[in-house]
């Protein structure tokens, strides 16, 4: 993959991601199928927890159907949430008031659309 195709279409930095990691990763892998089991109280699969990333097989994404891919990808044809006229939206805001690595993707979008 290309330096820039390691950063999610929301900024997340895929190298970062456990979920990305565990494709390869079988211990990864169970400490999020545990992690589900005991947490929330959901049974999956350690097959299901894959992704190779926004630009590849949606397939084989942990959230073919993420709200922000739909959004910048599908219906904008971006490839980063920062190259729309109405970045950052309200949504993609509030999303990353959730939780610090959100918050860190959001700037790193704004970062990045600085340098265009």
């Amino acid at each position: 993959m290309e330096k820039n195709q390691m950063i999610a279409v929301c900024g997340l930095n895929c190298s970062e991601c456990d979920i990305f990691r565990a494709s390869n990763n079988p211990e990864i892998a169970q400490r999020i199928v545990n992690w589900f089991k005991e947490e929330r109280h959901i049974d999956v699969k350690i097959e299901d927890i894959h992704c190779l990333g926004c630009r590849e097989d949606r397939t084989k994404h942990w959230s073919p159907d993420c709200w922000i891919l739909r959004c910048c990808v599908d219906e904008k044809g971006l490839e980063f949430c920062y190259q729309c006229e109405d970045f950052p939206c309200e949504k993609l805001s509030e999303w990353a008031k959730k939780n610090k690595k959100y918050e860190e993707a959001l700037n790193r979008l704004k970062e990045m659309g600085k340098r265009q």
